[in-house]
């Protein structure tokens, strides 16, 4: 009885994250639209060219690491 938990757990397991990277993909995509606001107003000039030849998500990612790596109160408007 022991072995068959040991055994299924693990699988159990990654089924449950499975369905829950199914549930939280559609919300990551809706979170673009929040993000779109604030990457007008301060997105700089080669963030921009990424957003017009790849798209928003690639373009909100590239800004969003850029705030990541900037100290906090140190945001520069473009």
């Amino acid at each position: 009885m022991f072995a068959f938990a040991v055994v299924t757990f693990p699988l159990v397991l990654l089924g449950l994250l499975l369905a829950m990277e199914r549930v939280e993909r559609p919300l990551n995509a809706a979170d673009t639209g929040k993000g779109l606001e604030g990457f007008l107003d301060s997105a700089r000039p080669d963030e921009v060219a990424t957003f017009v030849q790849q798209g928003l998500p690639a373009a909100l990612e590239r800004y969003r690491r850029r705030l990541r790596r900037t100290p906090p109160g140190k945001h520069r408007a473009a």
